[in-house]
């Protein structure tokens, strides 16, 4: 049997020039603190409640959550640097159904704050929610969900979540 016409070549692959990657700039690789396997406590519990995956993936143009709890719930949440609008953006699916869609960026003290408010979604009037991830000098990472029923002049935790690496946990 031949081989398709499309995937004879007469060049070789390795002689070709690696053309550069779309997604390797400093603005692209902004939230690759967040990459990696994690075991996640929630706040106020003293032991993990879920195993969060964190990878890469298409050319380094996107991240992808796997989100697993103990209880059985999961979700996954695609992130991605939208160049054109030099903003990030996630969108979010749980198993409940609850959908998520937020952008944002990185702050001064360089935690990633993602909001739907800052979405073309938002409908003014309709609950705000920010999450913030919040990398720490000792490799762990500090995620918090808040929402707010009143524009933002208030706000209530959703979620508190202290994020350890596996490969972390092994060295101690």
């Amino acid at each position: 049997m031949l081989a398709p016409a499309h995937a004879q070549s007469s060049t070789p692959a390795s002689s070709s020039p690696t053309p550069p990657l779309a997604c390797a700039s400093s603005a692209h690789q902004a939230f690759d603190f967040w990459l990696g396997v994690w075991e996640v406590t929630a706040s106020g519990q003293d032991k993990p409640s879920a195993i969060n995956k964190i990878s890469r993936g298409h050319g380094g143009c996107v991240i992808r959550e796997d989100y697993r709890t103990t209880g059985g719930y999961t979700g996954m949440s695609m992130s991605f640097y939208d160049m054109k609008r030099k903003t990030w953006h996630q969108t979010w699916m749980g198993a409940d159904g609850g959908a998520l869609y937020i952008e944002g960026g990185l702050n001064e003290s360089g935690a990633m704050v993602l909001s739907n408010r800052n979405t073309p979604y938002y409908t003014e009037g309709s609950p705000v929610n920010r999450v913030t991830w919040t990398p720490s000098e000792d490799g762990s990472v500090r995620q918090h969900w808040q929402s707010s029923q009143d524009s933002g002049k208030t706000w209530a935790t959703v979620f508190d979540g202290l994020y350890v690496k596996r490969d972390a946990l092994s060295a101690e």
